[in-house]
């Protein structure tokens, strides 16, 4: 593979230098360059450096000369371009402009119609990496494609393939239709590309998520290394090519904002500076944003307004919808004011011609010309190390340049030209005649009358006999014009062709009838144009609506701030030995419990009365699935102990505010039960409006999910399923099976680490393995999707074997079946309070399994896995008074200090005690009421929910919605381009939510 590279990058490059050295046999060589000279233009050299009346002189397909007092040589033609300006063409370092798409492969019906086996040999193991595919092999220059790039002012481009999660490298190629590929291609391998999205061509069913993907290139850049050091004992050409490519410029496809940020997060981790496609929203995060160092490489597609003149439509359309449409035209402004380095891209633009017109409004909406003039010209070329022949005009350069009408950023300026490799494109003459009037036209000695309307330059013809029409087609190269007219004649099918100049307002030309026979016509202006001009209307700016933390409906207008509080006069749920204390006070400093008693005082603090209401620890739900991005599973595999939700924490998930509405401070968030092995779990607190990175406790010890029966074995995933297991039996060999491999590779190390050998090799680099040596190890603990008792003895015993200790069976069912057998082992049950027949595995569950687990001395907690049940987890450990006789204060410890002493947090979480962290909920009334009302929800110090405050969000929910509403409105009555309301659907994950597309 290397050798054939190597061939044909002498065969493909070499011309490029050495084209003169072809024989020539079709005529004379000629070595004739063309000189050219450009006059009396105002050119910008740079984005900030600007020459009136200056002269480019061009020799081939570089500029000899630029300045204002040029010497013009003999021998030059000369071009007058008195009132125009010059600007560098554009750069576009992210298209497909060339490449060809291969149709997807069809993946069918679920997970039973994909492949668990890569589809390649001598290649690496998953079909989603593909560093060895080449642009410049597989693209085809497109003449019709090049012309649409040149009208919206491009000349040059890098080319990829976007297909996979390492999909290759790209190109860099001018858009010359005059030459050919030898003297288009600039850098034949001048890009390495990334996405987080699998390949369509592959059916392998690995990775399934985004935490997939982000895993799958984390191992990638393990084993590259591994591999480059000679330690493999075979040929990879994958990571052949991957190793080859880390010098050449990487760009990472990342959309979102978050996902922008977990691909800076990679980034870091590997010492790679990505360029980053973000998708135009950075804004929403732009410190974050700011934190990364990275340059961007930002869309011109802004929403288009939504037609909201139906008041009752109008309600489908969420307030993050409406808030982006709103803001998004304001997103390269706030860029430029954090000093985010960017360069701009067509790519993502529905309709490529409205370029021109989004950049203008960038500029009308804040973003300076000269950023704007230097994201698509200076910078590229930097990062594209060319800056000496790209993106600016000086002596040496490649004649790469656009000739407008005036400034390039006003609504009325016209391209008329763009100049690629010294080949010139008129895209609009200089000074055009305007041929728009009514005509006496005469064919063959019969009088028309001939109609010429639209726009100068895309004239429209009509001819007109009395009150008869004749159907007419245009077409007008300025002065040519041929019309094709057809025949009135309904038995006939022919057409009259009339060919002819535009000159002193009169055309002549010759006209073939439909006997083919040719005479000569003519037609004199009768009534110039009337038609005024359209003005074209300036681009009004709205109001911007403020950004809120985060962006979406009850965001905070700023990040919460931490606070001293002083509560006094409550009633409260220590959970601790102390019980309930009455009419007891408690101090909050520095995110810190710091007193409580009687009669505190607190300088400074903030007093809040909390007269006959009850203040608890905040709420803890054990096993949740909110605030989790792009799939909750990643079942392409038995195992992904290498995945962890950590890397896909979704801190603007909406459910996080309402969990927090209903006292839920901390959540685990798992993964699900795909797998016999899931991935591994993140423990965060639910501080609405802050970052992933500032939700997540990352001192808190590690976890991560097992699952035990249908799910695992995929009983509800249709029929012919494909992966092992398929038995129940099947799960517990996958479990001997891995860790017997972890325990060898444990061994492996320890074997390399203590030889002194000089000659000795280094083994792999696995990060599932690393993972479940940390549970052998005892330093990350499992939780366990549980139902039958058979399995839970199963999993205990093998955990004994293996000489860990199972840290919690989550849902445990069946837990009452064998509760004594669990507190021998020494895991804890987190449970659910009544759910039961939700499929046949669960036949057999009780409500009072909580109740009689506890009484057999198992720690026991109430969790949710739901979204719309962790709003109500208080009532939830209420049922368990009820159906167990279990007091009060040891249901609420259920949903507090137990699932705190599960996930080892108690020393900070889970009671309300001095020196703990001031996670607290104040209620209206006993928590375990029905009745009960959360009325302050505070994490680490800082008020996160008030039930006073949100009365005065939902009234501004409600104005920012009538502004903008009238805002759309106002854009659509001005003309602008619509689209239909449509509701923005949220997906709520579960345990078993498979082939999110991701």
């Amino acid at each position: 593979m290397r050798n054939f590279i190597h061939v044909f990058f002498i065969l493909f490059v070499i011309p490029l230098f050495a084209q003169d050295y072809f024989p020539k046999n079709d005529g004379v060589r000629q070595n004739f360059k063309s000189k050219i000279a450009i006059t009396n233009a105002t050119v910008y050299v740079s984005p900030t450096q600007k020459l009136e009346k200056a002269t480019i002189l061009l020799e081939g397909d570089r500029i000899v000369e630029i300045g204002t007092n040029i010497t013009i040589p003999k021998n030059v033609t000369v071009i007058d371009a008195t009132g125009k300006t010059i600007y560098s063409s554009f750069i576009d370092l992210y298209s497909e402009f060339g490449m060809a798409k291969p149709p997807a492969t069809p993946r069918g019906g679920g997970m039973n119609a994909t492949s668990y086996e890569p589809s390649r040999q001598g290649y690496y193991w998953n079909d989603h990496i593909k560093p060895e595919y080449q642009a410049f092999e597989n693209v085809t220059y497109d003449a019709k494609s090049a012309a649409g790039l040149r009208e919206i002012g491009f000349g040059t481009v890098v080319s990829h393939n976007s297909d996979g999660i390492i999909a290759g490298t790209g190109l860099l190629w001018t858009l010359n239709d005059a030459d050919n590929n030898a003297t288009r291609i600039l850098n034949q391998k001048v890009s390495q590309h990334f996405t987080f999205r699998r390949s369509r061509n592959s059916r392998q069913a690995y990775p399934s998520s985004l935490m997939g993907s982000m895993a799958l290139l984390r191992q990638v850049y393990h084993d590259a290394e591994w591999y480059e050091k000679g330690n493999s004992k075979t040929v990879d050409l994958s990571l052949d090519a991957f190793n080859q490519n880390k010098k050449l410029l990487q760009i990472f496809n990342a959309g979102d904002k978050l996902n922008a940020l977990r691909a800076a997060t990679i980034g870091k981790e590997f010492g790679v500076n990505y360029l980053i496609k973000g998708s135009g929203n950075e804004f929403e995060r732009i410190e974050e944003i700011k934190k990364t160092g990275a340059t961007y490489i930002i869309p011109l597609e802004f929403p288009e307004a939504y037609d909201v003149s139906n008041s009752f439509l109008a309600y489908q359309v969420s307030l993050t919808d409406m808030k982006f449409w709103n803001q998004a035209p304001f997103n390269l402004k706030i860029l430029a004011e954090n000093n985010v380095n960017f360069i701009l891209t067509a790519s993502d633009l529905k309709n490529q011609k409205e370029f021109l017109t989004q950049l203008r409004k960038a500029v009308a909406y804040g973003l300076p010309k000269e950023k704007a003039l230097a994201a698509l010209t200076t910078i590229p070329a930097q990062l594209l190390n060319q800056s000496a022949n790209l993106g600016s005009l000086k002596k040496g350069s490649l004649a790469n340049f656009i000739i407008t009408s005036g400034d390039l950023f006003e609504s009325k300026t016209i391209l008329h030209e763009n100049w690629v490799q010294g080949n010139r494109t008129i895209l609009s003459k200089f000074d055009g005649l305007d041929s728009r009037g009514t005509y006496d036209l005469v064919i063959n000695q019969i009088n028309y009358e001939l109609k010429i309307e639209g726009e100068a330059a895309k004239p429209e013809a009509k001819i007109t006999k009395d009150s008869i029409s004749f159907d007419t087609k245009t077409q007008f190269n300025d002065p040519w014009i041929n019309l094709l007219v057809k025949s009135k004649d309904t038995t006939a099918k022919g057409y009259m062709r009339l060919n002819g100049v535009f000159d002193n307002a009169a055309f002549k030309g010759t006209a073939t009838l439909e006997d083919g026979s040719v005479i000569p016509w003519s037609a004199k202006l009768k009534e110039p144009n009337k038609v005024k001009e359209k003005p074209t209307e300036e681009i009004v700016v709205p109001e911007m609506v403020p950004i809120a933390y985060p962006n979406v409906a009850f965001g905070n207008k700023e990040k919460p701030k931490q606070e001293t509080l002083l509560f006094k006069n409550a009633t409260v749920w220590t959970g601790e030995s102390e019980g309930i204390l009455k009419e007891t006070d408690v101090l909050i400093q520095n995110g810190k419990i710091i007193r409580i008693g009687k009669n505190i005082s607190g300088a400074n603090a903030k007093t809040i009365d909390a007269t006959g209401k009850h203040l608890t620890a905040g709420i803890i739900d054990e096993h949740s699935h909110i605030a989790i991005s792009s799939g909750v599973n990643e079942g392409g595999q038995n195992s992904s102990a290498e995945v962890t939700i950590e890397d896909v924490i979704n801190s603007e998930d909406i459910n996080i505010y309402r969990n927090l509405s209903g006292g839920v401070t901390s959540a685990n968030l798992l993964h699900g039960s795909a797998n016999p092995i899931g991935g591994r779990a993140a423990f965060i607190k639910l501080k609405w409006g802050y970052s992933p990175e500032e939700m997540l406790v990352k001192e808190a010890p590690k976890y991560i999910k097992f699952a035990l029966g249908e799910n695992v074995k995929q009983s509800n995933w249709g029929t012919g399923g494909s992966r092992f297991p398929q038995s129940r039996m099947g799960v517990e060999q996958v479990y001997e099976d891995y860790f017997t491999q972890a325990l060898a590779y444990e061994k492996e190390w320890k074997t390399y680490n203590a030889s002194k050998s000089k000659t000795k090799i280094k083994p792999r680099y696995d990060i599932e393995m690393e993972v479940l040596v940390e549970i052998l190890n005892k330093k990350r603990f499992i939780t366990c999707h549980s139902y039958v008792q058979s399995e839970i003895n199963m999993l205990m015993k093998l955990a004994d074997r293996y000489q860990f200790k199972i840290q919690t069976f989550t849902h445990i069912l069946e837990g009452y079946k064998v509760a004594d057998k669990m507190a021998a082992h020494g895991v804890g049950g987190s449970t659910f309070s009544d759910w039961w027949g939700y499929k046949f595995e669960v036949k057999d569950a009780i409500p009072h399994n909580a109740a009689l687990m506890q009484g057999e001395g198992v720690l026991v907690s109430i969790n949710s896995d739901d979204a719309e049940m962790s709003r109500r987890l208080n009532q939830e450990a209420a049922k368990t008074v009820k159906y167990g006789n279990v007091s009060e204060e040891e249901a609420w410890n259920f949903v507090t200090l137990n699932p705190a002493r599960l996930l080892q947090v108690d020393n900070r979480l889970g009671s309300i005690k001095v020196g703990k962290d001031a996670d607290v909920v104040l209620w209206s009334e006993s928590p375990l009421s029905i009745y009960a009302k959360v009325e302050k929800t505070i994490i680490d110090g800082i008020v996160f929910y008030d039930l006073e405050q949100s009365e005065a969000i939902i009234e501004n929910i409600q104005k920012e919605r009538n502004l903008m509403i009238n805002q759309l409105l106002d854009a659509k009555n001005k003309g602008s381009k619509t689209q239909t309301p449509k509701r923005r659907e949220v997906k709520h994950y579960h345990c078993d939510t498979l082939l999110e597309e991701f």
